[in-house]
């Protein structure tokens, strides 16, 4: 009563009022989704009785409207109503999301807008039984999915035998499948689908859908839909054969689609040979854009994924330029050459050090400079991008003679930095070696044996300060960057391996360090700590969430800065737990809570995710958890601060809460780079590399769209 006296009550005003009552309310959208909330648990109600809340001159009404004589409440409860209404902001802004997307996909497909579209559009993309369609399928579902929910456990959605008439995707819930004489056969969850197979075969329904538990909601696509995309997508599609094989395909997007960014062309490569990929992405070049600009989307992201399908020995001869001067020939000639200028121009700016370390790719360099050089002769215009092509060769060559008179002394030689590093024997004690950073773990046996003057049967082994061993393969490498906190490696005959045990200065520090950590600023605390972060993540490049996600011992590279930086993760998380558990006093612990609290805060602020993560992660660790007395002596403040960073964390709907939060922030960010790891390996793991021996493009493309640069 209090909260309707005090607002207008139009939708409009009802949206104005929400955005001025909370800092965790960001944007318009997210506060209608928040009154949606209330709207679908009968708190509020539209006059006209409309189903969603909409951000207009519209008028809504609180249940309690009858009673307008009520007394006006007292300044006790008026008190009383503002502390609880943060309480109540801050779980409506958690579960609004929801709320918004239901409210989304109960308008009828024709009624939705382009915002809406792209929000259920951005839904589907972390949806597991989706992950294999193309970006166009996933688009087109985006118009005709219908929302649909069932409240009881048991409600049976179909039975075995009926005409199939819907696919269905498990959006919340969880279901059975039975089959008669056999009973339940299995069960399926969230992210899961089912019934497309009777609508693909047109046949009777093959076994039973009833519901395993409460509130179950689910994304539906009728049969007619369904068969209208299947047909769209044949129709749409584009298949250049040689020697009858397909070697390119393509698939006709709509004109203005964002995806549609492949220079002039209003086609999408969909799958082709590496070859054919590269030659229709000359063709269709934008020559008028600069290096800078990304008009040029799908090239850039041909540039970055190609060490996956066409390595450099592969590439770089194919982007030799022809030789020949027929005058008819001569603007094809001219417009090619600077294309393919173009394009060494952008995979040399991209791999930029790393090209340093691959003979081939420098010897190509100065072979594909000596041959432009040449051909600027005769085609005078060249002479326009040869000085910018001579600049990037000539500082390349230099750099790769660098690292090989100085390999020792500089870091960002790569592959050719040598690191001293300790492998430990069963009796404890070590042997010092020295080896390249991207050495196999069968160079390290070599040069352990080397050292211990014997290596029969060596194996290298990591151990946990835990005690958890892992033996590691021959073919891996940078085996050093890849230890836990406090991991170790052995080196032992394989019939040791079970008498290996950690080090005793593997169990960590015996005493916390509160006294000199309570003297520390928490704000000058996270801004070294992002400043430090910041540094980590700068160094790491893209391909090294390449070579992560699709294996490294696949390209024989480093993954050095990466491992380093998923590293600093997991060692601020043990950290707090560390430093909470080590704290003997009650009083000290409280203040330790509210510390960590504090600059979890501020690590926020300086939009450092990955750090922001780590110390509530370390907070919420069991062995922090349980100290049910230390919480209960937290302030109420910090209570309320903690249980909404903790609802950052939450990994329902594919950890939604935490990307609405990124999408609000500009760049820069240090993202929370787990997640960031776990998207890349959910698309690659769920999608073919190659299809009918064609390179999967459209694969590369999306798992490109989880890269760094976003959040530079």
């Amino acid at each position: 009563m209090f909260l309707k006296k005090m607002i207008e009550q139009c939708g409009y005003k009802l949206v104005d009022w929400m955005m001025q009552q909370s800092p965790c309310v960001h944007s318009r959208t997210q506060a209608v989704g928040m009154w949606q909330v209330l709207l679908e648990e009968g708190v509020l109600n539209h006059v006209d009785q409309e189903h969603h809340f909409q951000d207009k001159y519209l008028f809504y009404r609180f249940l309690d409207d009858e009673h307008e004589d009520a007394p006006m409440p007292t300044e006790e409860e008026k008190k009383e109503c503002d502390e609880e209404l943060q309480d109540t902001m801050l779980l409506l802004s958690q579960i609004g999301p929801d709320a918004h997307m239901r409210m989304i996909l109960r308008k009828p497909p024709g009624q939705r807008t382009v915002d809406d579209l792209e929000i259920i559009y951005e839904e589907l993309l972390h949806i597991k039984a989706l992950s294999h369609l193309s970006t166009t399928v996933k688009r087109e579902l985006a118009g005709v999915l219908i929302f649909e929910s069932h409240p009881k456990a048991g409600t049976v959605l179909f039975n075995q035998g009926e005409e199939g008439t819907s696919w269905y995707i498990i959006l919340k819930g969880s279901i059975n499948v039975v089959i008669y004489g056999k009973g339940v056969v299995c069960t399926l969850h969230e992210g899961d689908d089912f019934g497309k197979l009777a609508l693909v075969n047109d046949a009777p329904r093959a076994a039973s859908i009833v519901l395993r538990e409460d509130n179950c909601h689910f994304l539906r696509v009728d049969k007619e839909d369904f068969n209208r995309i299947l047909r769209d997508v044949e129709a749409n599609t584009v298949r250049l054969k040689e020697h009858d094989q397909d070697v390119l395909v393509l698939e006709k997007i709509p004109a203005g689609n964002r995806t549609s960014n492949q220079g002039n062309s209003q086609y999408t490569v969909m799958s082709g040979t590496p070859e054919k990929i590269l030659e229709h992405f000359l063709e269709t070049m934008r020559l008028e854009s600069t290096l800078n600009e990304v008009t040029d989307s799908a090239l850039n992201d041909f540039v970055l994924m190609h060490c996956v399908f066409m390595p450099n020995s592969q590439l770089c001869p194919v982007l030799m330029p022809s030789q020949g001067s027929e005058q008819e020939k001569m603007d094809y000639a001219f417009n090619n050459k600077r294309r393919v200028i173009r394009l060494v121009l952008q995979w040399a700016a991209l791999y930029g050090d790393l090209l340093q370390e691959d003979e081939a790719a420098v010897a190509f360099l100065e072979e594909f400079y000596v041959s432009v050089s040449d051909d600027t002769r005769i085609i005078t215009a060249l002479k326009e991008q040869l000085p910018e092509l001579e600049k990037t060769v000539k500082q390349i060559i230099a750099r790769n003679l660098h690292c090989k008179l100085h390999s020792v002394l500089y870091s960002q030689c790569i592959l050719l930095s040598l690191v001293l590093f300790k492998v430990y024997c069963i009796d404890h004690t070590y042997t010092t070696i020295r080896v390249p950073v991207v050495a196999s773990v069968k160079e390290v046996i070599t040069a352990v044996a080397d050292k211990l003057g014997s290596g029969e049967g060596l194996i290298i082994v990591k151990m946990s300060s835990g005690g958890e061993k892992v033996v590691l393969k021959p073919n891996d490498v940078s085996a050093f960057t890849t230890l836990t906190v406090n991991g170790r490696l052995f080196a032992c005959p394989r019939d040791q391996f079970d008498s290996l045990t950690p080090l005793p200065e593997q169990e960590g520090p015996s005493t916390g360090s509160v006294g000199t950590f309570e003297l520390m600023s928490s704000k000058d605390l996270a801004y070294q700590m992002t400043v430090y972060d910041w540094e980590l993540f700068s160094c790491v490049h893209e391909l090294e969430l390449i070579y992560h996600t699709f294996g490294r011992h696949n390209f024989k590279k480093t993954t050095a800065n990466l491992d380093l930086f998923l590293r600093r993760f997991n060692e601020l998380q043990f950290w707090v737990v560390t430093e909470i558990c080590l704290c003997s006093q009650l009083s000290k612990r409280v203040q330790l809570l509210k510390k960590f609290i504090k600059i979890a805060a501020h690590c926020k602020e300086y939009k450092n995710l990955n750090s922001f993560f780590a110390i509530i992660m370390g907070l919420s660790n069991v062995a922090v958890s349980r100290l049910s007395l230390t919480w209960e002596k937290l302030p109420s403040k910090f209570k309320k601060i903690y249980a909404e960073f903790e609802s950052l964390m939450d990994p329902s709907r594919n950890h939604r809460a935490y990307r609405l939060t990124v999408a609000k922030l500009d760049p820069p960010i240090i993202p929370f780079m787990p997640l960031l790891i776990k998207d890349m390996t959910f698309t690659h793991e769920g999608n073919k590399t190659f299809i009918d021996n064609l390179v999967n493009f459209e694969k590369m493309v999306c798992t490109v769209c989880s890269q760094l640069w976003l959040y530079d």
